[in-house]
């Protein structure tokens, strides 16, 4: 029947179903006060996000220029803490590359520690899990410093003994791209040859990287092994004294991208006590079961003149060289995936407390590198997923483990390993 025609019963009826009813909309209210309540109080931690350097050109920044975790949008989301990743991404393995990782490196430092420098930030350099309780019940913010890419130090592990003297307490081998110490989950493309390198060239850890474990351990660093292979992964599980991390990594059994965690992977880290760190990317959240929505997104790497096959849908976009080409890909692999949704990103929090426990999740934003969905684009909405747990039925318990009671576990745990080694 054309709607025109409809008697006017039927649209009531039709408008009746669809408005929520009063009874729901004070359901709505009372889960969002109690959201509110439980977010107020918990010690909200972001395990993962990258540096933006004030002043430089970001595609990866917020609408308003700003790093998606600056201080201001800490604030206004309840965030209290953020692991800042001193990261560098793949590059020539040669003394002028390492050279030239290293001053990158040097800069992000610089540019985490004038944050906590500066008063008007009201952030804390976390060096410890008591320095990250004290600074939460000062009323400030924390940032942690991370590393990521060992490709900062060369063919040489002496460098983390320098980092850890500067405040850096969060340590990941490897971004795209293998180096020297171990493989990476996502092999790297060489535009000249047109192919990826080797899915492996040390089989997981090189010696080199087992040594930079036990050197980690002996720190009292935590180890971090998002974007490793799963061969490199499980290595470092096997040689650490101390839980480990992924500081942003999703479930592969959902998303079937190379850099998700296989269930081996999730196993071996709840048997270590470690936390996983699920993040709101929608290149790793997609249902890649879809069939449709694979095809599509293979088509349009064709037109846009990159291989078929992808480590993750977004992947190559640089190697396009046309702007208006490397625009159009990436709007349309956008749309394909749509704009994602803070559902996604539980359902994979689900799966990991469904396998190894509530004990072993958290939340990892990679904000600042192309991270963000419908509803947590950047810090200042992380109150809306701490809704979306409420919803799903987690308790303010479970909801204060996964946004940073998990990760200070795991900061104590690492410390107290490391004390014991030195009685030992």
């Amino acid at each position: 029947m054309l709607s025109g025609c409809s008697p006017a019963s039927e649209d009531l009826a039709v408008t009746a179903d669809v408005m929520p009813t009063e009874a729901a909309l004070s359901d709505a209210r009372e889960q969002t006060a109690r959201a509110k309540r439980i977010h107020e109080t918990a010690l909200v931690l972001d395990a993962h996000a990258d540096i933006e350097i004030p002043g430089k050109a970001s595609r990866y920044a917020g609408v308003d220029g700003l790093s998606n975790v600056s201080p201001e949008k800490m604030k206004i989301g309840g965030v209290d803490a953020v692991v800042m990743a001193i990261a560098v991404g793949p590059g020539p393995r040669t003394t002028s590359g390492y050279a030239e990782a290293r001053a990158l490196a040097d800069e992000k430092l610089r540019a985490v520690l004038a944050m906590t420098e500066d008063p008007a930030n009201n952030l804390a350099l976390a060096k410890t899990a008591e320095d990250l309780v004290a600074a939460h019940e000062q009323g400030k913010g924390a940032l942690i410093l991370g590393f990521q890419n060992a490709r900062i130090l060369g063919t040489t592990v002496s460098g983390l003994d320098e980092f850890y003297d500067l405040g850096v307490r969060v340590f990941a081998l490897t971004h795209m791209g293998h180096n020297d110490f171990a493989d990476s989950s996502r092999p790297v493309f060489d535009g000249a040859t047109g192919q990826h390198e080797a899915v492996a060239e040390h089989g997981g850890l090189s010696a080199l990287g087992k040594n930079a474990v036990t050197s980690i351990n002996a720190l009292g660093g935590i180890i971090d092994i998002s974007q490793l292979s799963k061969a490199a992964a499980l290595q470092v599980l096997a040689l650490s004294d101390a839980p480990v991390i992924a500081s942003h990594s999703n479930v592969w059994q959902l998303s079937n991208v190379s850099r998700n965690l296989s269930d081996e992977e999730i196993d071996r880290i709840g048997e270590s006590g470690g936390v996983i760190h699920v993040a709101p990317f929608r290149g790793y959240l997609f249902d890649s079961s879809d069939e449709t929505l694979d095809q599509a997104i293979r088509a349009a790497r064709q037109v846009a003149g990159i291989t078929e096959d992808f480590y993750y849908p977004f992947e190559l976009y640089w190697e396009i060289q046309d702007e208006a080409v490397q625009q159009k890909f990436l709007s349309t692999v956008s749309d394909l995936l749509g704009p994602g949704s803070i559902e996604d990103v539980i359902d994979h929090i689900d799966y990991i407390v469904s396998r190894i426990g509530i004990d072993h999740v958290g939340i990892g934003t990679d904000f600042n590198h192309g991270s963000g969905i419908t509803g947590f684009n950047d810090a200042s909405e992380a109150l809306n997923v701490t809704i979306g747990l409420v919803a799903r039925g987690y308790s303010a318990e479970d909801i204060h483990k996964i946004w940073g009671g998990n990760f200070l576990r795991v900061f104590r745990a690492v410390a107290a390993s490391k004390d014991k080694a030195i009685i030992e």
